[in-house]
């Protein structure tokens, strides 16, 4: 039965204070979600992050021209690219190739967002199936998968990607494949660290006490109560998926057209124009930096809203 504790001496408590215990008691996700709304750093990463997706979701709205049209390619020259504000139409100036800029900046952010999320999410399935084997089956099972865990750790991130995507050929599902499979074993390895630092919780003990068979608490109590850190994980990893699609990209792994709308893509052709058009690798490097803090400053919160030893401050 919970009780109500008094306010502290010399003041009053604020009945719709989150951090007063009020004896109906808050939930993990309830109380990090209440953490994330008093985190400055949170909420600027989540406005990053909203500015990013709605973007993203309205660009065909939002874009005056599509991703791989080139409405300027009568204003270049060998030696002349206009820039922001020289042509009507163009605010940001044209590229090489006579493509909006602002145009392909809105179109790369939904290609950047396509690539992050379902490389992160093919990462993310990837791992939890290991995870689940490893830390809910155990010993030789357990061996097995975190030796081979251990080989693609041993492997640098990006040049595991790097050698998936130029075996798998240029194109941007090379792209995904290549960074998903390069961060299963990040994955893998949290997921069954966090499902063993949980099997001696009493709530696991309790379950073995009523019989219940280990799949049933492994997938019922267990896997449920051992996801935190991954979910953490999960956001923090969009922002490193980001600028690792936009590296690819930039090693021309990326595949399709020259003047298609991605960041890395506007990178790499931007190189031989740094002198006469800076901007055109300052805007496209500009997004990913800022959409990858984005990520990261929301990710940072959640993990510290999430861990026990600072619920409680």
């Amino acid at each position: 039965m919970s009780t109500i504790l008094p306010p502290a001496a010399g003041g009053s408590a604020a009945p719709n204070d989150p951090a007063i215990d009020t004896g109906r008691g808050t939930g993990l996700w309830k109380d990090a979600f209440l953490r994330l709304r008093r985190n400055p750093q949170a909420i600027v990463g989540a406005v990053i992050i909203g500015l990013f997706l709605l973007v993203a979701v309205l660009a065909p709205i939002l874009a005056p021209y599509g991703g791989d049209e080139l409405p300027g390619r009568t204003s270049i020259t060998p030696t002349t690219i206009p820039g922001p504000g020289e042509i009507d139409g163009f605010p940001l100036g044209l590229d090489r190739f006579g493509g909006d800029v602002l145009s392909k900046l809105i179109w790369g952010a939904q290609a950047s967002l396509l690539i992050g999320v379902v490389s992160t999410a093919l990462g993310l399935a990837g791992g939890m199936l290991l995870g689940v084997l490893a830390g809910g089956l155990g010993g030789w099972v357990d061996n097995v998968i975190m030796r081979f865990v251990d080989i693609l750790l041993s492997v640098p991130n990006l040049l595991l990607a790097v050698s998936i995507a130029a075996v798998l050929g240029q194109s941007s599902y090379a792209i995904m494949i290549a960074i998903g499979v390069s961060q299963i074993p990040i994955f893998a390895r949290l997921l069954r660290s966090s499902m063993l630092s949980q099997r001696g919780a009493d709530y696991i003990l309790a379950a073995q006490t009523l019989g219940l068979s280990r799949r049933t608490i492994t997938m019922s109590h267990l896997l449920p109560n051992s996801m935190g850190p991954v979910i953490v994980q999960a956001t923090l990893t969009l922002a490193t998926a980001v600028i690792d699609a936009a590296a690819l990209s930039f090693l021309g792994l990326g595949g399709g057209l020259p003047q298609a709308a991605e960041w890395g893509r506007m990178l790499t052709y931007a190189q031989a124009e740094l002198a006469v058009a800076p901007q055109l690798a300052f805007l496209p490097g500009a997004c990913i930096a800022i959409t990858a803090l984005g990520f990261t400053l929301l990710g940072e919160s959640l993990r510290e809203a999430l861990d026990p030893k600072t619920r409680r401050k």
